[in-house]
């Protein structure tokens, strides 16, 4: 029985222990993602593309992406 269980985040492959899930695959990929993820500034997709909780399970071979929302600064003046 394996240990470690391989993911895909952001095709940069991490080896995380069985059971573990996206918010733990995105920490161990980039500790400043997870910080976006957790503060709403950014959201995790499967390999389809369709949005997944951070709380979700992973299996072996999972692909997921991290994409970061972009949102406009209220304090800029679009006139200026």
């Amino acid at each position: 029985m394996n240990d470690t269980i391989r993911v895909f985040v952001n095709a940069g492959a991490v080896d995380l222990p069985p059971r573990a899930d996206v918010r733990a695959a995105v920490r161990a990929f980039d500790p400043a993602l997870e910080e976006k993820l957790e503060a709403g500034a950014a959201f995790v997709t499967d390999g389809r593309g369709i949005e997944i909780s951070s709380e979700s399970p992973l299996a072996a071979g999972a692909i997921l992406r991290v994409i970061v929302r972009a949102r406009r600064n209220e304090n800029v003046d679009p006139d200026a």
